[in-house]
């Protein structure tokens, strides 16, 4: 499904978070800029602060998101669907891979497959350095920091955003999957304090990656061009890459991300494979094979391995809490924008393949890069070991230069580089854009000016924490700022669950009252006016067009749900007939609310949803492009079937059915709740249903 712009001029901001996040960005960048050694001290005092008090909540939230995700994958909410059960993927396995990973990782890949090695073997956290205990552990270590545990925060992120987006029609916001906690006050305070919370963590995890990038683009042009390192070179190629990144993020994601991250993801394995073939292929393969088995053995005391007993402090902060607190700053962003691409997919699938799929690669790209740099370290270079480790946008291209071709290479790994520098922005800016505005559909991004701008910004404020100390400054203010957006997880992790457990009861109640429901269709034969078998024959082989639907809503639709409204006001009950047009279509739909006490209420709706006319349509049944469904949906999300051609008794006998649903839903919902003590719904919220 391609994506659809939002014209300039009809964008509605949300001012809380667009401006109190531009303001919050700027004021950190001109202050850095100013004073950099204030800058530096305060930073520096907050992470040690941080470190000794939250350091343990790092290791132990990490570890919590990995198991939640691994439970919804593996329970019976694995089935469900990131739409409509009818709906299908928007993108190719390939592609949909292909940004999985580049979304997700950036030209900081490059940066510590080298240096991250080097450094756990001549430093390790345990143990004597330069041993082959040091060996062993130090790829793993890298692996750790790159494996399923970040990479299960952004599966935490993206389904949850998505089963909320594509399944109740919020917006794609992070505010959303906080729904079954806070209700409608997520439109409100509540929800501009998460989604600003999620945009500053995201131009400080997305300034991290685009700093690491800066200086290792930067070395690389020096070596093959001359241009020299320093701050003035560094600042022009920010320029030129926040250029480069306004031009793909103004493409929009089929234009301009998806083919980036097609074309990256190809030119990094081919840089892989490279030095694998040049190199000593079978050493590497074999250390591949031996890392992959002790990621696996040691997995689980890394996890939670804290140091307790002789905590190496200053690796520490440089490593596993850096490493932690960057993916929980990129988590908003990325899950976001994985949940933009992931529409039609199962939760199993997507979380199946968001933890495998990138790591599969990251993994074997971390393994052969690592390893041979550990080789050379072990077979005597020190002095390639020692710049690798104490200056590491050094290190991958001294590394390339140990083999042949290193023009070559070294141009490969520059483009690649670059190409990672420039998909992170993109869809930095594509996200930022997207939070700080009110868009009609999830599928509908923000206009070309919005996204320019946060390209701008995260460049500015890249540049600000280049002066102030460099690309340390950046790690420090990365363990700062994804602090406070960790806890905002933990209620993401528990309004999903109380989502999927609100569905699956409901589904449970559906199929307590389906034997009622076929009674009673049943009892229609043979009355007069009944619907024939012929009427059926002739809605199945129909495809309606644009007028047939609004006849539709004018001649059964809302004479149907006004017959019924009238007759549940005169039992005494509140009934209301809902009107609007679609805005993705121009098409009236209609429904009728029903509250139930004062928590609850009854929504259903007949939403029409125009597609193009299926090949197989003959030219007598329709001589449309597009045909219109009138699909019904409840205040629970689509309900995947399409009542285009009922009669009026059809379509109140198919209300009815629904709304008994409905009631043995609350029923069942009480009486687990009685049982368990634990709520299915807030009582204190009077308007807790999902927005129209």
């Amino acid at each position: 499904m391609a994506a659809e712009e939002v014209p300039m001029g009809t964008v509605r901001l949300k001012p809380v978070v667009f401006f109190g996040a531009a303001l919050l960005v700027l004021a950190i960048s001109i202050w850095a800029i100013i004073t950099p050694s204030g800058a530096e001290t305060v930073i520096g005092v907050a992470v040690g602060k941080i470190s000794r008090w939250f350091g343990w909540y790092y290791f132990l939230a990490a570890t919590l998101y990995l198991l939640f995700v691994v439970f919804i994958a593996v329970s019976k909410y694995g089935t469900v669907k990131l739409g409509p059960k009818h709906s299908k993927p928007d993108y190719g396995l390939f592609t949909w891979g292909s940004m999985l990973f580049a979304a997700g990782i950036g030209i900081d890949l490059m940066f510590f497959s080298v240096s991250g090695p080097v450094s756990h073997y001549l430093a390790p956290p345990q143990g004597d350095p330069q041993t082959l205990g040091a060996a062993r552990q130090a790829v793993v270590w890298t692996l750790f920091h790159y494996g399923i545990t970040g990479w299960a925060m952004y599966a935490l992120m993206g389904m949850a955003l998505a089963y909320f987006s594509f399944r109740y029609r919020l917006p794609l916001a992070i505010r959303s999957a906080l729904y079954p906690i806070i209700g409608r006050r997520i439109h409100g305070r509540i929800g501009d304090a998460v989604d600003l919370a999620a945009i500053i963590g995201t131009v400080f995890g997305i300034g991290v990656t685009l700093g690491i990038g800066v200086v290792q683009l930067n070395y690389g042009l020096k070596v093959l061009f001359g241009v020299p390192e320093g701050l003035s070179a560094q600042t022009a190629l920010i320029v030129v890459a926040v250029a480069m990144a306004t031009v793909s993020a103004a493409s929009g994601v089929d234009k301009g991300i998806r083919r980036l991250s097609q074309l990256n993801v190809l030119l990094a394995a081919l840089l892989m494979l490279y030095i694998l073939v040049v190199g000593e292929p079978f050493r590497l393969l074999n250390a591949l094979v031996q890392n992959v088995g002790d990621y696996i053995s040691r997995f689980p005391s890394m996890t939670l391995n804290t140091f307790a007993y002789d905590q190496p402090i200053e690796w520490l902060d440089a490593w596993t809490l850096f490493f932690w607190a960057w993916w929980i700053a990129w988590a908003p962003f990325v899950g976001l924008f994985l949940a933009r691409i992931s529409r039609g997919r199962t939760l199993r699938e997507f979380i199946a393949a968001t933890l495998v799929i990138p790591f599969l690669f990251t993994g074997l790209f971390l393994s052969i890069f690592g390893n041979s740099a550990l080789f050379l370290v072990r077979g005597g270079n020190t002095e390639f070991g020692e710049t690798a480790m104490n200056t590491p946008e050094h290190g991958f291209y001294n590394l390339l230069a140990q083999y042949p071709g290193f023009l070559f290479s070294a141009g490969l790994a520059t483009f690649v580089g670059l190409l990672l520098y420039v998909t992170s922005a993109d869809s930095g800016a594509l996200v930022m854009g997207n939070l700080s505005a009110e868009l009609p559909t999830p599928v509908t991004d923000a206009p070309s000016w919005l996204r320019i701008f946060w390209a701008v910004a995260t460049g500015l404020l890249t540049l600000a924490m280049l002066i102030v100390g460099g690309v340390h400054a950046l790690t420090n203010a990365t363990i700062i700022m994804g602090l406070p957006f960790s806890f905002v997880m933990f209620l993401i992790m528990a309004g999903l669950y109380l989502a999927l457990r609100t569905e699956r009861m409901r589904a449970e109640a559906r199929i307590a009252t389906l034997p009622g429901r076929l009674s009673g269709r049943m009892a229609q034969h043979g009355l007069p006016g009944a619907p024939t078998w012929r009427h059926r024959l002739a809605r199945t082989m129909a495809f309606p067009g644009r007028r047939a639907a609004v006849r539709f809503v004018d001649h059964v639709c809302r004479p149907a749900f006004q017959e019924v409204a009238q007759e549940l006001r005169e039992q005494g009950a509140e009934a209301e007939v809902l009107e609007g047009i679609a805005e993705e279509n121009g098409l009236p739909h209609v429904g009728l609310r029903v509250p139930i006490g004062p928590s609850e209420e009854f929504l259903y709706e007949v939403w029409p949803v125009e597609l193009p006319t299926p090949a197989f349509a003959t030219r007598s049944v329709s001589t449309h492009d597009s045909y219109v469904r009138f699909e019904v949906r409840l205040a629970e999300g689509n309900q995947d079937y399409d009542v285009m051609g009922y009669t009026k008794e059809q379509l109140i006998a198919d209300g009815l059915d629904q709304y008994e649903r409905h009631l043995e839903f609350l029923r069942v919902q009480h009486e687990t709740a009685t049982r368990s003590g634990f709520p299915g719904h807030r009582p204190d919220d009077p308007e807790a249903h999902l927005p129209e």
